[in-house]
């Protein structure tokens, strides 16, 4: 597992930002900004925001449990906090459980708050990554046992974010995954849609030929603007994807 960690993390780590850590129980974001404007005030903030709205969330699921454990689309209830509420739509759009989208959620809460400080963010939360840039970057594709992996990588251009960039995997982490892909990555303006649909295209992958099923998928689901899925020796895309060598 520290291995698997330190490797998502150097795939989308940039020399001309600093990043750090804030770990709030499950959530664990890894977090680059310019370097000027990196201080121990914009940690703190950071941190308090995302306990803040933990804290919301888990109230809700305690007045609403399902939404924590169902697999498939669920609507939220009166007074349910913003963040529930766009995890849900998310997870309709894929047909997916709400919980689906909670890793893009969060990366892109922090990443959005984030975006008043610097021009320059990144966040990453257990492979889903938010990503606003002034500059083109690459992002690195880690797709465990594929030879793809760690050959290939995203070029991202600023005009294309605002981003969500997310990865769902059935042989790599311990998310839930009824798929066997080695990777599959979803572009979208919404991180929490990216996400839920990364988890749903991901289902699909049982063999290399499933590939292009799983990418015809997210072509379908309005708002994603790209799709990578990785199998064995196997890779299909579509949509505003460049890959470029790592």
């Amino acid at each position: 597992m520290t291995y698997t960690e330190r490797t998502y993390r150097s795939l989308h780590r940039q020399h001309d930002l600093v990043h750090f850590q804030v770990m709030v129980r499950e959530t664990d974001l890894d977090i680059g900004v310019r370097r000027e404007r990196f201080s121990p005030e914009l940690v703190r903030r950071t941190e308090e925001l995302i306990y803040q709205e933990r804290r919301l969330l888990e109230l809700y699921i305690r007045q609403d449990p399902v939404f924590q454990t169902s697999l498939q689309p669920h609507p939220t209830v009166a007074g349910a906090p913003s963040l529930a509420v766009e995890m849900a739509e998310a997870a309709r759009l894929a047909g997916v459980g709400p919980m689906a989208a909670v890793a893009g959620a969060f990366a892109q809460l922090a990443g959005k708050a984030l975006t008043r400080y610097s021009r320059d963010v990144i966040v990453e939360n257990g492979g889903d990554i938010f990503i606003k840039t002034t500059r083109p970057r690459k992002v690195g594709i880690f797709a465990g046992q594929s030879p793809f992996s760690h050959r290939i990588a995203l070029a991202i251009q600023p005009g294309q974010t605002p981003l969500g960039i997310c990865t769902s995997s059935g042989t790599v982490g311990h998310s839930l995954s009824f798929g066997r892909s080695d990777a599959v990555v979803i572009l979208a303006p919404s991180a929490p849609l990216a996400d839920a649909v990364a988890t749903a295209a991901g289902n699909l992958v049982q063999e290399e030929a499933d590939v292009q099923k799983a990418v015809d998928f997210a072509a379908s689901v309005p708002g994603v603007t790209g799709a990578v899925a990785i199998k064995g020796e196997k890779l299909a895309a579509w949509g505003q994807v460049k890959l470029v060598p790592m």
